[in-house]
Parts: C-alpha cells; sequence; structure tokens
C-alpha cells in the first residue's frame, strides 16, 4: 500500500484536482490518501468530504486540525501512515497519470533505492546532478545543499525512511523540504529522476512567483538555517560552511534579479 499524504489549506479551487490525479494513477495501486486540514476557513473541507462521499472505493480519511502549517500537516499524515511506502502530493499540484507507475518500477528494479524524487513542470535539473542511462542521479547532502532537486509532491519512499529519520521540523516554515532532504541523506540511498512527473503551482516556476517560494528572503533564512545545522552536527566541516554561506549568499541575489526581470 502506498500512503498519500496531503496538507490542505484553503485550497478549495484545487484539491479536487489533486484528488482526482491520485484517483487517475494508470495501473493497479493501492493508495491509502490521508488529507489533513491545516484549520481551513473556506469550504476546501466540504469539497474533500462529498469527493469521499462520491469515490467510496477509495480509502480516504480527512483529518482536521488547527492550524499548525504544512510540516505539522505532513507530520500528522506520517504518523497516520499504514504504507510500506509513503508519498506526498500538496492540494495545489497534481501528478501526471503515469506518475506512480513510472517512479513504482524504478524502485522495483532498484531494491537499494530508499528515497526517490522526480522533476515537475518540465523543469531541467542541471548541475550538480548528472544523470545515468536509467535517467538517475544519486542525491547526497552537498549536493542538496548546493541545487534541492524534486519538489516535495514528487517524493515517494520507503517507510524505512520514516523511521531512521523521524519527523518534519514544524517551527521551520521555508525550506523545510530541503531541511528534510538534508536528514534522510544521512542513512538512505536517495535518488532523483530525469523526468518530470508532477505539476505544481500550476506550472508556475519554483521561486519567486506566489506561496512560500514567493518569499525569497524567507527562504534564504530557510537554507541557511540548513547549513548552519549540517556544521552543528559535524556532517561538514567549517571551512566547507564559509564556502556553501558564500555559495548561497550568490544564489540567493542571483534569484532575487531574477524574480525582477
Amino acid at each position: 500500500m502506498i500512503s498519500v499524504i496531503i496538507p490542505l489549506y484553503n485550497a478549495e479551487n484545487t484539491i479536487l484536482a489533486a484528488l482526482d490525479s491520485v484517483k487517475n494513477q494508470e495501473g493497479d495501486f493501492d493508495f491509502e490518501i490521508l488529507v489533513i486540514n491545516d484549520g481551513s476557513t473556506e469550504k476546501s473541507a466540504e469539497k474533500v468530504q462529498q469527493f469521499i462521499q462520491e469515490n467510496s472505493e477509495l480509502k480516504i480519511q480527512l483529518i482536521h486540525q488547527e492550524n499548525k502549517g504544512v510540516s505539522s500537516a505532513r507530520n500528522a499524515g506520517l504518523r497516520l501512515a499504514k504504507g510500506e511506502l509513503i508519498a506526498f502530493l500538496d492540494a495545489d499540484d497534481v501528478w501526471l497519470p503515469h506518475k506512480t507507475k513510472v517512479m513504482m518500477k524504478v524502485l522495483t528494479e532498484n531494491s537499494e533505492i530508499d528515497f526517490l524524487v522526480a522533476l515537475a513542470n518540465d523543469e531541467q535539473s542541471g548541475f550538480p546532478y548528472i544523470f545515468n542511462e536509467k535517467k538517475l542521479a544519486e542525491i547526497s547532502m552537498w549536493k542538496t545543499i548546493i541545487r534541492n532537486v524534486g519538489p516535495t509532491p514528487t517524493a515517494i519512499f520507503r517507510k524505512k525512511v520514516l523511521e531512521n529519520t523521524g519527523y518534519f521540523d514544524e517551527n521551520q516554515k521555508f525550506a523545510e523540504d530541503a531541511n528534510y532532504w538534508l536528514r534522510i541523506s544521512e542513512n538512505n540511498k536517495m535518488f532523483v529522476l530525469g523526468e518530470s512527473l508532477v505539476i505544481t503551482g500550476s506550472g508556475k516556476k519554483s521561486f519567486g512567483e506566489s506561496g512560500l517560494s514567493g518569499n525569497l528572503p524567507a527562504m534564504e533564512k530557510g537554507f541557511q538555517k540548513n547549513l548552519k545545522e549540517m556544521l552543528q552536527q559535524k556532517r561538514i566541516s567549517a571551512i566547507e560552511y564559509f564556502f556553501f554561506y558564500l555559495f548561497l549568499k550568490l544564489k540567493y541575489i542571483i534569484r532575487i534579479i531574477r524574480a525582477r526581470i
């Protein structure tokens, strides 16, 4: 079984498309869909409830909590997940119909892979990721610091990852996915598949347009927090920290310029 965790907050215009994208996955997969309503103030929860009633053949749970943020919502889903595999999807994103089939084929043929992400919105992944003949590139801690690849809604991973890594940092609201990826990299084999399998944010670019990722200064603080944690955990040296600090600052300046063009 694959547990699909969907945080929900004021997404009444997009949540049904997200749910339909799971329902319409090609292949015969056993999905458990966990929708965590993070204190929505409009009709998002009502739309999910109606979807549940109209699709009684699907295993869907709607869980309500006070508004605590996306990390708390994902953690609530992780604590309830019963599947041998766990996948993320956001309420304003959609999986392409062949997403699960393609990624499950990779996981089945490569048992050493614990955690797998893909690309989104037909974007390309550049340095430092070099894809092999299977369109796979390994993810490491230092690669993640340089370029966090694979949006959260593309991720699928084995239950062991949750068991040896734990949960999202609920106090971190920006670059929280990169923080989790960095922690996962310590004890697991991680790969990115060089194929676009998800549409996120209606196809908008990753940074500088909308949502949490549109707050570039806050995203920069999140990345710097992640870097400092790697230093504190002695996964990087002081010299490496200094190099990466300057690199991230330069990357931030470039993003600011691009966002204004």
